[in-house]
């Protein structure tokens, strides 16, 4: 589904992405662990196609379609989700209208007439139902005056709604205490399939135990220096990052 080569990226002339080499399948879900600065967001946001990060060698495919020159719009409408370490907040837009935008503009990239007004509110109120979201929440403005977990909760909604081919969650735990994180940890767990897949961008294990990874790869410095199972999560857990930047040394 997803196939990173050789890619390197820059923002303001300083390199950022040093040469990741990433594959994800369809139904895998992958874990990116790594210490601050490690270029763990960079990443998340080059593939979605942020534009503040120029890539300068390299390609992104996503199901055999090189992504590199196209907006985050279109990667977006082909089902690309990105949710954001600190969503935005926009008064006086629901959290049910925001939605119902985003799907019909889905639907206009893919030569598709708007949602039935009958087939979206089924749609909201089977995904709300099984996130466990009160309805109420859905006629607030989207992210104004939200707890942590709330945003979270959203973006969780959000991607249910849109049901992306490739999810990527940017550090959705951060922030969170352990009853949010088992939300939302539950939600990502619903919308697991075998026709879609999850790439976690994460600083702790703990998340781990509820979206349990296919693999875990680890970025030191731009580049993934080592990659593993879901045991991998648990051995950084123990000992930190000091012992595989000494690997990387010798």
């Amino acid at each position: 589904m997803l196939k990173i080569k050789n890619l390197h990226a820059q923002i303001e002339d300083k390199e950022i992405l040093k040469g990741i080499d990433l594959e994800i399948n369809a139904g895998e879900v992958h874990a990116i662990m790594g210490p601050n600065g490690s270029g763990k967001s960079t990443l998340s946001s080059v593939i979605a196609g942020k534009e503040e990060f120029e890539v300068t060698q390299g390609e992104i495919l996503f199901e055999g379609e090189e992504l590199n020159d196209i907006d985050p719009e279109v990667r977006a409408h082909k089902g690309v989700f990105l949710s954001f370490q600190y969503p935005v907040e926009i008064p006086g837009v629901s959290v049910t209208n925001f939605i119902k935008t985003a799907i019909n503009a889905k639907r206009k990239a893919h030569g598709e007439n708007d949602m039935p007004a009958s087939e979206m509110l089924k749609l909201i109120r089977e995904k709300s139902e099984m996130l466990e979201i009160d309805r109420k929440f859905l006629s607030r403005s989207l992210n104004t005056g939200f707890s942590g977990g709330e945003k979270k909760r959203n973006e969780i909604f959000q991607m249910a709604m849109l049901e992306p081919k490739l999810a990527i969650l940017d550090e959705t735990d951060s922030g969170l205490d352990i009853d949010a994180l088992q939300v939302v940890a539950k939600g990502v767990n619903k919308l697991r399939r075998k026709d879609n897949a999850v790439l976690l961008i994460t600083h702790y294990q703990r998340l781990l135990n509820y979206i349990v990874p296919d693999y875990v790869h680890v970025m030191i410095d731009g580049k993934i220096v080592k990659s593993g199972g879901k045991e991998l999560a648990h051995e950084l857990e123990e000992r930190g990052y000091d012992w595989i930047k000494a690997e990387k040394t010798v």
